[in-house]
């Protein structure tokens, strides 16, 4: 693989794309190839309870490098893009060169470009958007957005609306303004490598469906069973991507094919909206072919 062996030595690696594109496999080769530490930037990849439904890497892929903030929160943990931001400083200046991998774009918009230092929710305010989510759908939160925000966050994406209408219920100002007075990047663009892997719907929807497969056959509803006594919708944990639809059928309210299809076309719909986030907010990065090292 070229690729692996035509980057800087010297310069940190951010490796984003859609899920089941294959850039874990891709920051792998560059850490064996050119050495360095792997570290995780997938919200879902942070919780210990699941490895086989957010396909982490593998114990013996573990052995290979170094790996980072994978598996390393509890299921109930509160964890947000701030969070990750304090938990990889301190790597960024280590003696190994990161190789920052994941899906969440969020993560590297914060990274390269800053993050607004909003103040903690209220747990009174967050309780009141789960309920208002879980009762109405996002609607009538996107309905009291400022124009500003409403114009800049995706509004697709269910968790970010909800994020945005309890920073405006809690601060009294909208995201937007915030995010208008970010303070300086921990990572500046311009001092390291940024890739991002395109990889085409008609390609990747077939590997999304096979990668399912090879996770129940894996064992992923062992997984699932092992967090039933645990399960709390609410949790950030309990929203990795085929999780509810996975614990619905452990749980006998639906039949394992239909959880299997549901979780395919959530999986699917996550990685439409990845594309459009990458589109959108990472024009100056490097585009590369999953075909090409997939």
């Amino acid at each position: 693989m070229a690729l692996t062996h035509s980057l800087p030595a010297d310069r940190p690696v951010l490796i984003a794309g859609p899920t089941a594109s294959g850039k874990s496999a891709l920051a792998l080769a560059i850490a064996t190839a050119q050495g360095g530490v792997i570290v995780n930037a997938d919200a879902s990849q942070v919780f210990g309870c699941w490895r086989l439904l957010t396909a982490r890497p593998s114990p013996d892929e573990e052995r290979q490098a170094a790996h980072r903030l994978y598996g390393h929160l509890p299921h109930d943990a509160d964890y947000s893009v701030g969070h990750w931001l304090r938990d990889v400083r301190p790597l960024l200046d280590g003696p190994a060169r990161p190789i920052i991998v994941g899906g969440t774009g969020l993560y590297f918009t914060a990274l390269t470009e800053g993050l607004a230092e909003i103040p903690p929710t209220p747990p009174a305010i967050r309780d009141a958007a789960d309920a208002l989510r879980t009762a109405e759908g996002v609607r009538p939160m996107i309905a009291d957005l400022d124009p500003a925000t409403r114009a800049r966050i995706d509004l697709e994406n269910p968790m970010r609306v909800q994020r945005a209408w309890e920073v405006a219920r809690a601060t009294g100002r909208g995201l937007a303004a915030w995010q208008d007075d970010t303070p300086p990047p921990l990572l500046p663009l311009g001092d390291c490598t940024a890739l991002v892997v395109d990889a085409p719907k008609d390609w990747l929807d077939p590997r999304i469906e096979r990668r399912f497969d090879a996770m129940l056959e894996g064992g992923v509803l062992d997984e699932v069973r092992a967090m039933r006594a645990y399960w709390d919708p609410t949790l950030l944990s309990c929203k990795a991507i085929g999780a509810p639809e996975l614990m619905a059928h452990v749980s006998g309210d639906i039949p394992l094919d239909r959880a299997r299809d549901s979780a395919i076309i959530a999986t699917r719909r996550y990685a439409k909206r990845q594309r459009t986030w990458f589109r959108s907010k990472m024009r100056l990065w490097r585009p590369v072919s999953a075909q090409e090292f997939a």
